[in-house]
């Protein structure tokens, strides 16, 4: 919208009645003139906690206001907010015509809640669990259809907040063999200091390398640790037995061993497959 990548961003869809937009916190006095920003609507208020270093989020609802101030108008009360100071853009979902009434925003921001709590991407800041009310079925299953539209809209504005690290596997028709997409790498060392071995999982995803929930991590860091690992070795969620308690992303294999094993470390020779195969071996084959 201002000729800028890094500015406000409007997106819409073929056969779609939503409208979306992204727009950053310095620039949502620049949106008074934007009337479809005065309707019912969904925001999602996007930042980084300076505690954690996590990302988080707040989802909230918006209806129309007697004097035609609707998103825009919430919007402008959470940048005054002291307690909302963290997020640094907004993304928001109305309408082209504006069909949004308190029923449907209701039910759109307890489902958006509850998809962001379950991807576990994003430290989700909402107090309380939206209530969803009451809706028929023929609206239910419309507004379904407006959150698979939203879905795309949302990972294509560059936030993944609901798509989890680890996508579920299928029930029906698994194939015994695991597929290019769900490759399982195993790390394993003994610790000298402690004697203790160090076992974990990594998974290779289309984003990277994921650590997985239930590895067991060596927690002494060693002075060779990248100070990229160490940030994510403190900010993730680590047990007194060195358990691992959620997944954790990494663009490299060589960052997801470092930050098993505490020091510098080759991902290309550490992580191996079921067969003991390592990850420099499987990628020369393919």
């Amino acid at each position: 919208m201002d000729g800028s990548a890094t500015g406000r961003i409007k997106c819409t869809l073929a056969n779609w009645t939503g409208i979306a937009y992204k727009i950053p916190r310095t620039e949502i006095d620049s949106c008074r003139e934007r009337n479809d920003l005065k309707q019912s609507g969904v925001y999602f208020l996007f930042g980084t906690s300076e505690e954690t270093g996590k990302s988080v989020v707040y989802i909230g609802q918006a209806g129309s206001r007697k004097k035609g101030e609707g998103i825009l108008s919430r919007l402008l009360e959470h940048k005054r907010n002291p307690d909302k100071d963290y997020w640094t853009e907004a993304v928001i979902f109305t309408t082209s015509n504006d069909s949004f009434g308190a029923t449907e925003i209701s039910y759109l921001e307890n489902r958006f809640c509850n998809m962001a709590i379950d991807a576990k991407r994003y430290k989700v800041k909402n107090g309380n669990d939206p209530a969803l009310g009451h809706i028929t079925e023929e609206k239910e299953s419309e507004l379904e259809e407006f959150i698979d539209y939203a879905k795309i809209v949302m990972g294509t504005l560059g936030h993944k907040v609901f798509e989890p690290l680890i996508k579920e596997k299928k029930t029906d028709s698994v194939p015994e063999q695991q597929s290019d997409d769900e490759k399982i790498l195993f790390f394993k060392k003994k610790i000298r200091k402690s004697g203790l071995i160090t076992e974990a999982k990594c998974k290779q995803t289309e984003e990277g390398f994921v650590v997985l929930k239930g590895s067991m991590i060596n927690t002494i860091d060693s002075n060779s640790v990248p100070p990229g690992v160490k940030k994510a070795r403190n900010n993730a969620v680590i047990d007194n037995n060195g358990i691992l308690q959620e997944n954790v992303l990494f663009q490299s294999p060589s960052y997801a061993a470092a930050f098993v094993n505490g020091r510098s470390t080759n991902g290309l020779t550490a992580w191996k497959d079921k067969e003991g195969k390592t990850l420099k071996d499987i990628e020369k084959v393919e």
